[in-house]
Formats: C-alpha cells, sequence, structure tokens
C-alpha cells in the first residue's frame, strides 16, 4: 500500500464515526475491562456523527461490515444506535499465545430493565461468566452491562478475556504506562486512537511504501516505540499523527522518510490526492515524528469521490 493510501485508510478509520467538538474519555468503567496488552484504542463521540456533513459523507462511503454486523445485533436486541449510542470504543488486544481479539464498548442512555425484562419473555438465558452475566446478540457477539449505560460485546472468547481483566484480577490498561500514557494526553480529543509498538512499526512501514527502501527501515523501525492520533471535524477537517521513538535521531530520520514518500506519492497523485498531500506537513519534535493534516469539508468530500478512496473502500 503506498503512502496516501495508506493515509487515507488511516483517516478513513479514525473519522467513520467522528464527531465536532465533544471529548471522548475513557470512563472509569470501560477501563475496568480493558487488558493491559493493548494493540489499539479507537474511540469516537457517538453522538456528534448527525452534526457533521464530512463525517456523514465518509460514513456513506465507507462502512465496514464489523460496524453494520454490531449495529443490526444492537436493533435485535432493542437499542437504536443511531439514538441511543453516544460513545462508541474498539480495543484491540493480543494474547498470550499470539493472535488477536477485540472488543467494542458503548455507552449512553440504554434502558437495561427493559432489555432484562424483554430476555427474560424471550427465555433467553444468560452465561455467568465469573460475576458477570453475558447475553447473546445476533451474529455470534455476546454482551454485558458493564453499569446501565455502558454495554462491553464481542465474540465470547474475547469477551471473557475483558471480563477476566475486571473480575478475575488480569493486568488492566493501567499496568501497561507506554499505552496508558498515551491515552492520557490524547483523550480530551473528539475522535482519538493509540497504537503499540508492533502495530506502530507495521503501520509506518505501510505508509511509507517504497520510500522505505531509502534507508534501512528495518533499524529505524526498532526505536518506534508507539504513536497516537486525534482526528477533529470542527472548522473542516483536521488529522494529527504522533509517532513516539527512542530518541530525537530517530525522530528525524522518519521524518525525512515520510517526507520522501509524500513526494514520491505526488509524481503519480491525482488533483484531489494531490491537494490532500499538498495539506499535509510532517515534523519532528525531540522523541516524536509529527504529521498534521487539515483541510475545508469541500475539499475533503472531494476527495471521497477520488479512485483513491475507492480503493481504499473496496
Amino acid at each position: 500500500m503506498n503512502f496516501m493510501k495508506q493515509f487515507a485508510l488511516g483517516l478513513a478509520v479514525a473519522s467513520l464515526l467522528a464527531g465536532t467538538a465533544v471529548a471522548a474519555p475513557l470512563s472509569s468503567n470501560t477501563r475496568t475491562v480493558i487488558p493491559s496488552a493493548i494493540q489499539q484504542i479507537i474511540s469516537v463521540d457517538y453522538r456528534e456523527l448527525r452534526n457533521s456533513p464530512s463525517a456523514h459523507a465518509l460514513k456513506d462511503r465507507i462502512l465496514p461490515d464489523a460496524l453494520k454486523q454490531f449495529e443490526a445485533a444492537l436493533r435485535a436486541t432493542g437499542i437504536d444506535p443511531d439514538h441511543d449510542a453516544e460513545q462508541l470504543t474498539f480495543i484491540s488486544f493480543r494474547i498470550p499465545k499470539g493472535g488477536l481479539r477485540s472488543i467494542g464498548i458503548v455507552q449512553g442512555p440504554f434502558k437495561q430493565k427493559e432489555f432484562l425484562q424483554k430476555a427474560r419473555l424471550k427465555k433467553i438465558k444468560p452465561e455467568k461468566y465469573l460475576l458477570t452475566y453475558i447475553y447473546p446478540m445476533a451474529s455470534g457477539l455476546d454482551m454485558a452491562f458493564l453499569d446501565p449505560s455502558t454495554i462491553v460485546f464481542g465474540d465470547s472468547s474475547a469477551l471473557h478475556e475483558a471480563v477476566n481483566v475486571r473480575d478475575n484480577g488480569a493486568e488492566s490498561i493501567e499496568a501497561n504506562n507506554t499505552i496508558n500514557d498515551l491515552v492520557t494526553n490524547v483523550d480530551s480529543a473528539p475522535v482519538w486512537s493509540v497504537l503499540d509498538q508492533l502495530g506502530t512499526q507495521n503501520m509506518m512501514r505501510s505508509a511509507l511504501g517504497q520510500a522505505s527502501s531509502l534507508a534501512d527501515y528495518d533499524v529505524i523501525k526498532k526505536r518506534l516505540l508507539a504513536s497516537d492520533y486525534t482526528m477533529n471535524f470542527t472548522n473542516g477537517v483536521t488529522f494529527d499523527l504522533n509517532v513516539k521513538t527512542s530518541d530525537t535521531m530517530t525522530a528525524a530520520s522518519l521524518a525525512s522518510l515520510v517526507k520522501a514518500g509524500v513526494l514520491y506519492r505526488k509524481m503519480s497523485a491525482t488533483p484531489d490526492e494531490k491537494m490532500a498531500l499538498d495539506s499535509t506537513t510532517v515534523d519532528s519534535t525531540h522523541d516524536l515524528l509529527q504529521m498534521h493534516f487539515k483541510t475545508d469539508d469541500q475539499r475533503f468530500q472531494s476527495l471521497l469521490k477520488s479512485d483513491l478512496f475507492a480503493a481504499v473502500s473496496r
């Protein structure tokens, strides 16, 4: 995947359900089920989706199957995500035997008592795992109430891993200082994400594309520690990416590689893609690589109609 496609994909993932100006920090109950071995967290303010034309256009253009599946499963339980959901957080985490598990956490003014009553009438019996009652949803997903306004969902194995954190003393996000510090730095943003070391290394290799061959990326990548990004739809579209490295030299070298990737892509870019690249700045400060993108709603929505986004959405 070339630099611009990876950058656009990052925009798409980050802003799919993006809001405008309301922060989306992790609640205390959400934190109780997040395992320590985080691969990525993406948190968005679901309430503000309908307030942003760009977010609407992006959602209409790129709607992942996982989200369709979750929304359908919620509706089957009597919860309308368009009206009842306020904040949605996706968490991917690594497991000891290798591989990844994912859970979602949704917050809103849910009618827990009505849900439980309907479940009893339909003779839906929950599984009690440790101290938590887990209910089956549609499409093979399960869910549990963390409190009357917070639901955690996922497949059975992922949900058990999450419950182990709250009910069985498994290590939580609080034990992961690197990720926890990143979350603290960005969770005042309306849309934010953090990514661990391996995820950051793979993301940057893909983002650099052929530019990674201009230097020994395998040496540099070992010094990439983690990353975060934020996105905002107030007064246009703003995207900020920070990559934490081990030292100032690594951050500067990585910035040079990313700049080379931008220049390389410009050689074959369409007008809309070139506009996006011209609106991108890359720099380094101390041990951080910093990438910034800003444009207005009209230009961003034009970019959505380009062949680039058509490729990304498939």
